[in-house]
């Protein structure tokens, strides 16, 4: 007797395009229902995506993790004082609060060619599984390449638009944001990242280049790394970030 006999599953004809995407496809059926087993594996992917988006950044456990680049860290906080005001107020996480805002006025450094900032997004828990591979990955390559290094900011409760915010402030060529994405059913572990030519206040969406699902099961570290390096050099050859800057698939060796 057949495993599908077996089990009282009926196949499904996409059952071959499983193998490239964890999109929820060929789930099967058990009479006109979906398998229990499949019905259960949603609600924990469910169950998985909301922790994401209420789990908290560990700027201590980040800290160690980012600690190899060997640049100076600091840690920062958005005007939104809690997850739930965060979610409710997306203005709120755009802005530094009077204390970091402070912190980051008394940096006595030279403006660098490239400031990294890593923040929680919505998912704190993507940051954590993606953030520090990428970090010093991508410090490694903006060394070779002999770009200057402004120090790594770390930002709590911050949305992507705190960029200019803290560009304002540091006044690096070109800022890079790692930040954790809204979770997904089957990406609940997804960083993007948003490089930003001249952040300062007052930018829209429209002059940041984004690089998306970063993680395991998507873009990996790797070729995330060598895509940024290539948007890099590319924004510093045209002086500028956002749509008129094209990705037109180049990787570096």
């Amino acid at each position: 007797m057949s495993e599908q006999k077996k089990t009282g599953l009926e196949s499904d004809e996409w059952d071959a395009l499983k193998a490239y995407t964890d999109a929820r496809i060929a789930l099967g059926k058990t009479g006109v229902s979906i398998p229990l087993r499949e019905s259960l594996l949603f609600r924990l992917a469910h169950a998985h995506a909301k922790d994401a988006v209420y789990s908290r950044l560990n700027i201590a456990r980040l800290e160690a993790d980012l600690a190899s680049t060997g640049l100076p860290m600091y840690s920062v906080h958005s005007q939104a004082e809690n997850r739930d005001i965060y979610l409710q107020r997306p203005d709120l996480g755009r802005l530094l609060d009077e204390l970091s805002t402070k912190r980051l006025q008394d940096i006595n450094s030279a403006p660098a060619d490239i400031c990294l900032i890593v923040a929680d997004g919505l998912s704190a828990t993507a940051i954590h599984k993606n953030a520090g591979p990428v970090v010093t990955l991508l410090v490694e390559q903006v060394r070779k390449a002999g770009y200057s290094l402004a120090p790594i900011v770390l930002v709590e409760q911050g949305r992507v638009a705190i960029t200019d915010a803290i560009g304002e402030l540091l006044r690096p060529r070109l800022a890079i944001m790692l930040v954790g994405e809204r979770p997904g059913l089957s990406s609940f572990d997804s960083m993007g990242a948003y490089i930003t030519y001249a952040p300062q206040p007052g930018l829209t969406d429209e002059r940041r280049n984004c690089l998306s699902n970063i993680r395991e099961q998507g873009l990996t570290h790797i070729m995330a790394v060598n895509k940024l390096m290539y948007i890099i050099q590319s924004a510093f050859r045209l002086q500028l970030t956002g749509v008129a800057l094209k990705d037109n698939g180049g990787l570096l060796e």
